[in-house]
């Protein structure tokens, strides 16, 4: 015979409805040692209570962290950030609000992993509202990953989780790119013998000259021909004032004398242009 009996009632030992239903085996009953922490003045017996609280709730900061894994960051350094943020939400919970712990305490921690990255993992610098798009399309991804393992998540797929277009959810998938870089030393794939280091572009030396090359042609080509033929012989083939003065049959001295006055030709006609 099967007898209904209602659970006895405690002092301090109510829970609301939201603590009768669990979703992980590692979430812990402990309305009645907050309702004790509450009410207990500052001293070693309430450091007791509050450790204690603490020590039952590590898994499930743990297990808060263990979403974050694969950004980079050491899973040593997400438990440790996921503990702070545990101990942020023991000493700010308030049980006589009638909420569970676990629903101030896993956003509590959730948010402290977040300024985390924010604050010291992201390469590049990202405005706000991208950073809160990157962390809605990861923690989907997350989860997909786990029920599907082997198949990489699509935007549809993910904007179908989070509520966001396909645009907002393929914007913060490529996101994900700001929270790793690549070494300058990491061979390029399918070659042993080249670096990244090899193929990235530098500053071109020469653009600074771009202008001053344009605004020289016109002028170059108002000079007499002798002269462009001196400027080409000594700029282009590279010949001493001596070899140039051979080949046109003038002295070097009348040579100098052209380059000279060319110069000074050129350089006004620059500067008027300026």
């Amino acid at each position: 015979m099967r007898t209904n009996r209602r659970p006895s009632k405690e002092p301090g030992h109510s829970r609301s409805p939201r603590e009768h239903t669990r979703r992980h085996e590692d979430t812990p009953d402990t309305t009645a040692a907050f309702h004790r922490l509450a009410s207990l003045p500052d001293g070693p017996e309430r450091d007791l209570v509050r450790e204690e609280i603490i020590r039952e709730w590590i898994p499930v900061a743990e297990r808060v962290a263990h979403r974050f894994r694969h950004r980079g960051e050491p899973n040593d350094d997400l438990r440790q950030v996921a503990a702070l943020g545990l101990v942020k939400a023991v000493d700010r919970y308030e049980p006589d609000r009638g909420h569970a712990f676990a629903s101030f305490a896993i956003p509590t921690i959730t948010g402290e992993l977040k300024r985390h990255f924010r604050d010291h993992l992201c390469i590049l610098h990202m405005p706000r509202r991208l950073q809160e798009l990157h962390s809605r399309t990861y923690l989907a991804t997350v989860d997909l990953g786990e029920t599907r393992p082997g198949r990489a998540a699509t935007a549809r797929e993910i904007a179908d989780v989070t509520g966001l277009s396909e645009r907002e959810a393929a914007t913060g998938m490529a996101a994900h790119e700001a929270y790793r870089t690549a070494s300058l030393d990491a061979p390029i794939r399918g070659t042993d013998v080249f670096h990244l280091a090899d193929v990235v572009g530098d500053e071109d030396q020469e653009l600074g000259l771009v202008v001053d090359r344009e605004a020289l042609k016109p002028l170059l080509a108002d000079l007499p021909e002798i002269k462009q033929r001196i400027l080409y012989l000594r700029f282009f083939r590279d010949l001493t004032q001596s070899q140039i003065a051979g080949l046109i049959g003038v002295s070097q001295m009348q040579v100098s004398r052209i380059l000279r006055a060319t110069f000074a030709h050129l350089r006004e006609g620059l500067l008027a242009e300026a």
